[in-house]
C-alpha cells in the first residue's frame, strides 16, 4: 500500500471518530456574574478582629476585612460565586484528580475562601501561620470530622466522600475564619474572582443546567439552562439582586 493511500484511510477514520458525536467533549460554557447594585452602593465587608490571637494580629499591617458578607467590584462583579454544571452530566464518570487541591490558612484566614474539589480528591490543607488552627468541617452528605492544626504542623490532607454544594469549614480556634468547598462527581466548576468571570471547559455537548451559588442568604443561588455542541462556546450571565432580610 502507498504512503498516500494509507495516509487517506488514516485521514477518514479520524474523521469518522470525530464525528462520532461525544467523542470531542471540546465545548465551552462562559460568563460573568454580577451584583444588582442600587445607587451604586456595595455591601458593607466588617474589619475581622483577630487580637484575641496576637499570632494572628501581628500578621496584617491594618486591619483586614472580611470576604463576607460579599466581595463586589464597582461594576457589580461578584467574587467568590461557585459556578457548576448541576444537571446534565448524569450517567458519566470522569477520573479522580490524582493533584490534590490546595486550602491554606495564611494571617489567620482560608485561602482560598470558596473552591472546588472532586468527591474523593485529596484537599491539603496547610498551616502558613505558625499557630494553633482546626480544621473543622460541616457536611451533610459525607462523615464531619475534626482535625487539630498545632503549630508545628504543616499540612494535613482532608477529602470528602460524597458529592455536596456546599460544605462550610471553620476554625473554632479563631471563629472569624471559614471557607466553602464544593464537592462535585465531575471537574466542571469555577469559583469568579475580580471580575466576576467563569469558565467551565471541556463538557461534551449537551444540554445543561448550570448554577451559580453564593454563601450570603441575601444573594443565594441562580440557574440557567444552556445547549452546547462540540466545540461549540456559549455564554451564560447571572445578575443577582439582594433579597430583602428576612
Amino acid at each position: 500500500m502507498s504512503p498516500k493511500r494509507l495516509f487517506s484511510m488514516v485521514l477518514a477514520s479520524c474523521f469518522v471518530c470525530v464525528g462520532a458525536g461525544d467523542a470531542l467533549a471540546d465545548a465551552t460554557i462562559t460568563g460573568s456574574v454580577k451584583l444588582d447594585l442600587p445607587g451604586g452602593k456595595k455591601p458593607r465587608r466588617k474589619k475581622l478582629k483577630m487580637a484575641a490571637d496576637p499570632v494572628c494580629n501581628a500578621k496584617h499591617d491594618a486591619p483586614v476585612a472580611s470576604d463576607s458578607p460579599a466581595i463586589v467590584d464597582d461594576d457589580g462583579a461578584l467574587h467568590n460565586v461557585f459556578v457548576y454544571v448541576k444537571t446534565g452530566l448524569e450517567g458519566k464518570q470522569f477520573d479522580v484528580p490524582s493533584e490534590a487541591a490546595v486550602l491554606d490558612q495564611k494571617g489567620c484566614i482560608y485561602k482560598p475562601h470558596v473552591m472546588g474539589a472532586m468527591a474523593g480528591q485529596d484537599i491539603t490543607v496547610l498551616n502558613s501561620d505558625g499557630t494553633l488552627h482546626n480544621v473543622h468541617p460541616k457536611p451533610q452528605n459525607s462523615k464531619e470530622f475534626n482535625k487539630a492544626m498545632p503549630k508545628f504542623m504543616k499540612k494535613i490532607k482532608i477529602s470528602f466522600a460524597k458529592p455536596e454544594v456546599m460544605i462550610p469549614i471553620k476554625c473554632d480556634v479563631h471563629p472569624w475564619m471559614q471557607s466553602y468547598v464544593g464537592v462535585l462527581d465531575h471537574p466542571f466548576f469555577a469559583v469568579t474572582g475580580e471580575g466576576g468571570t467563569f469558565e467551565l471547559a471541556g463538557l461534551p455537548a449537551g444540554s445543561y443546567t448550570v448554577e451559580a451559588w453564593h454563601e450570603s442568604e441575601r444573594i443565594g443561588t441562580m440557574t440557567q439552562d444552556v445547549t452546547v455542541a462540540d466545540g461549540e462556546s456559549k455564554a451564560v450571565d447571572f445578575t443577582f439582586k439582594v433579597k430583602a432580610k428576612k
